[in-house]
């Protein structure tokens, strides 16, 4: 299946409940927007129900203010037999000045689910872009990485 048939896009608007004393979105409800992007690419991808299996990497890399939009793409970039490796990237976009930036990048692993819970199997992917075929070809070592990690 390719890679960007998963591919989902969502935007939100940072409020002000949503930041702390700095004006800046509090990283827990960055991490809530990531993991239910993360699942739609999932289940885009899986054609069933997911559950968030670990939280691979998160990086903050810069701060989304009161005001700003965020642009959350997330899609599915390397699977086993049950789990998918999810990349979401998150980007700042200050709409009066246009100046864009990214905030977080994150890897996520979600493994599809049956309705009664039991993990199912999802499809391969691949890559039909260069940014995609470099993502697809780090996640193949990111995930013997996580094997060998579960290993010790």
């Amino acid at each position: 299946m390719p890679m960007g048939q998963s591919r989902t896009i969502q935007s939100r608007l940072v409020l002000p409940p949503d930041t702390n004393h700095h004006f800046s979105i509090f990283g827990g409800k960055v991490l809530a927007y990531i993991d239910e992007v993360a699942a739609i690419a999932s289940m885009k991808h899986a054609k069933s129900e997911i559950v968030t299996a670990a939280f691979d990497s998160v990086d903050f890399k810069s701060p989304a203010n009161v005001g700003d939009i965020l642009e959350l793409e997330a899609i599915v970039t390397s699977t086993g037999t049950t789990s998918m490796e999810v990349y979401v990237k998150v980007k700042s976009i200050n709409f009066r000045t246009g100046e864009e930036k990214i905030t977080t990048e994150s890897f996520v692993t979600n493994v599809a689910i049956d309705n009664k819970g039991k993990p199912v199997t999802v499809p391969g992917v691949y890559p039909e872009t260069e940014e995609e075929r470099v993502l697809y070809e780090k996640g193949l070592v990111r995930r013997k990485q996580r094997m060998d990690s579960r290993k010790e």
